[in-house]
C-alpha cells in the first residue's frame, strides 16, 4: 500500500490533464452513445488499454448545485444508483480529499461489484467548476470487491453564456474495472452509466 500523496501537485497535474483532454479536437473522438440527455464520445485512452470516454450534456441548473451532487458529499449516495456506499477517508482542504466507494454489479453481475479509493479535487475552471480524480493504491482492499482504477477522470461544469441557469456539463472517464472481463462488456457498460448517469442527476436536481 502506498502512502497518501502530497496533495497539492497531485491535484495541479490532475487538472493540467483534464483540461488537455478538453482541449481533444472533435476529430479525434467516435459517438459511442447518444441520447436525449447526453452524447457519449470515446477515442483510445494515453493511460490503459481501454477508451477515454467524453460525456456531455446540458442540465437545467446552477453550476455550483450541479458540482455539489456530483462531488464526493451527501447528495451523490442518494441519486447515483451505481455507488452502493461513499465514505472519506482523509480530508486535506475543503476542496480536496480521499474517499473509498463501492459500485454496484452490472449487465446482470458479468461485472461484479467494485471497490475504488480515489483522491477527489474541485476547483474553478473558467466561469465554472472542474471536479476530477484520480484512483490510489491505498487502504486494504476489502472482501467481497475488486479494486477497480480510475486513471485520470473529471467533469466540467459551466454556465450557458445565454442562459446562466442552466450548464454545460462534460465528462471524461477512464475506468480501468479489473478482474477477468470481456472488453466489449466493459465497453457497453461504460457508455450506457454515463449515458443514465445525466438521467439520474436531472431527476435528482428537479427533487
Amino acid at each position: 500500500m502506498d502512502p497518501l500523496p502530497n496533495p497539492a501537485p497531485l491535484a495541479s497535474k490532475l487538472r493540467n490533464t483534464l483540461v488537455r483532454y478538453h482541449s481533444t479536437g472533435d476529430g479525434e473522438w467516435r459517438v459511442a452513445k447518444k441520447t436525449k440527455d447526453a452524447t457519449v464520445w470515446r477515442k483510445p485512452s494515453e493511460e490503459f488499454s481501454g477508451y477515454l470516454y467524453k460525456a456531455q450534456g446540458v442540465v437545467e441548473d446552477v453550476t455550483n448545485r450541479i458540482v455539489d451532487h456530483i462531488r464526493p458529499g451527501p447528495y451523490r449516495l442518494d441519486w447515483d444508483s451505481l455507488m452502493t456506499s461513499m465514505d472519506i477517508m482523509e480530508t486535506f482542504e475543503e476542496n480536496c480529499c480521499v474517499m473509498r466507494y463501492t459500485t454496484a454489479g452490472q449487465l446482470w453481475n458479468i461485472i461484479a461489484p467494485r471497490e475504488f479509493v480515489d483522491f477527489s479535487y474541485t476547483t474553478s475552471y473558467e466561469d465554472g467548476l472542474l471536479t476530477c480524480g484520480i484512483s490510489l493504491d491505498y487502504g486494504e482492499v476489502r472482501p467481497n470487491f475488486v479494486r477497480g482504477f480510475n486513471h485520470p477522470c473529471g467533469w466540467f461544469c459551466v454556465p450557458l453564456k445565454d442562459c446562466p441557469s442552466h450548464s454545460l456539463l462534460t465528462g471524461y472517464i477512464q475506468t480501468e474495472l479489473r478482474g477477468m472481463l470481456p472488453q466489449s462488456a466493459v465497453d457497453t457498460a461504460m457508455s450506457s452509466t454515463l449515458a443514465n448517469f445525466y438521467s439520474d442527476l436531472k431527476k435528482a436536481l428537479k427533487t
